[in-house]
C-alpha cells in the first residue's frame, strides 16, 4: 500500500513532534515541538498540518499554524506552513502534502522559511514571492521629533486596538522586543529581535504596523538602538519608500512566499507565524 496522507490531530501530534525532533531539528525536544504547534491563534484549528504515514510509521509531514486576524478592517484566516520534513525514501510524496494543505478553503497561506526546493514546489502551486531586499541602516544619532516607548504600560496606552491585540498575543515570546514609535498623532507598533551582523549587535525588524510613521521617525529609532548598543537596523525594503541613509541594500535571500487571491504583499507580515513563535 502507498503511504497515506492524513491531518495531524491532537492524538497524532505527539508522534509528529517526535518525528520532527528526530529528523528535522534535534535541538528542539519533542515536547517543545508539540507546545509550539499547540500555540495556535484560533480557537478551533482544523488540524496541525498533515502527515505522511507508511503503515504505522510516520515518514513525513508538514506543520501548520492557523490565525484569525483583521486586515484592513476585514476578518481574514491565515495558515502558516512550517516544519516541512519528508524522509528521503518518500520525497516524491512531498507535493501531495503541500497540496493537502493549500486545498483547504478560506485561508491565506504563507511560508517564511522555505528551502530552495520547498520554494520551487510552492511557486509551482502559484505562491508569490515577497521582495527579499533588506535595507541595512547604520544607527547614528538623530535629533528629529517623535518618541520611542518600550515599557509595557506605555505600549498598552499608546497602541490602538489592533496593534494592542498583536502586542498581547506576542508579548510572551522572550526573544521578541516591542516598541511604540511615533508622536501624539500616530503610533507604529515595532517588533524586533536582537541579532548580529558583521560581528556587531544589530536589530532585525520583524514587524512594523505603519510604514509611514516608521519612516518619519526612523531617525529617533536609530538613536534609540544606538543607545542600546545596536550598530545597525535591518528592515525589508517593501516597507520603505526609499533607501535610508546611511545604509546599504542586501539581497539574494530565498524569498518568503504567500498565496492569496485577495491580499497584496503589503498586507503580509510575520506575526502569527513560526517567524515569531520560534527563536530561529
Amino acid at each position: 500500500m502507498p503511504p497515506v496522507i492524513e491531518p495531524i490531530t491532537t492524538d497524532s501530534l505527539p508522534g509528529f513532534s517526535a518525528f520532527l525532533h528526530e529528523n528535522l531539528n534535534p535541538a528542539f525536544r519533542a515536547d517543545q515541538w508539540e507546545a509550539f504547534f499547540r500555540g495556535q491563534w484560533t480557537p478551533e484549528p482544523p488540524n496541525y498540518g498533515f502527515l505522511l504515514r507508511d503503515g504505522d510509521r510516520i515518514v513525513g509531514g508538514i506543520g501548520a499554524l492557523y490565525a484569525d486576524r483583521v486586515i484592513r478592517g476585514r476578518p481574514e484566516r491565515f495558515c502558516n506552513i512550517t516544519s516541512w520534513c519528508v524522509l528521503d525514501a518518500h520525497r516524491k510524496q512531498s507535493m501531495k502534502l503541500a497540496m493537502a494543505v493549500v486545498a483547504q478553503p478560506g485561508f491565506h497561506f504563507t511560508d517564511f522559511s522555505p528551502t530552495q526546493v520547498v520554494a520551487g514546489t510552492l511557486r509551482f502551486l502559484k505562491f508569490k514571492p515577497l521582495d527579499d531586499r533588506q535595507a541595512v541602516v547604520f544607527n547614528v544619532p538623530g535629533f528629529c521629533g517623535g518618541k520611542v516607548l518600550d515599557r509595557e504600560d506605555e505600549l498598552k496606552a499608546k497602541l490602538g486596538p489592533e496593534d494592542g491585540a498583536a502586542y498581547r498575543d506576542h508579548a510572551g515570546f522572550p526573544w521578541l522586543k516591542h516598541l511604540a514609535l511615533g508622536d501624539a498623532d500616530a503610533w507604529c507598533h515595532v517588533v524586533y529581535k536582537r541579532t548580529r551582523f558583521k560581528g556587531l549587535p544589530a536589530a532585525k525588524i520583524i514587524h512594523l504596523s505603519d510604514p509611514g510613521v516608521f519612516e518619519r521617525n526612523l531617525g529617533k529609532l536609530r538613536s534609540y538602538f544606538l543607545r542600546h548598543g545596536l550598530a545597525t537596523t535591518h528592515v525589508e525594503c517593501r516597507h520603505l519608500s526609499g533607501r535610508p541613509w546611511p545604509g546599504k541594500l542586501r539581497s539574494g535571500f530565498i524569498p518568503k512566499l504567500y498565496l492569496s487571491s485577495t491580499l497584496a504583499d503589503t498586507d503580509i507580515d510575520y506575526l502569527y507565524s513560526e517567524s515569531v513563535a520560534l527563536d530561529l
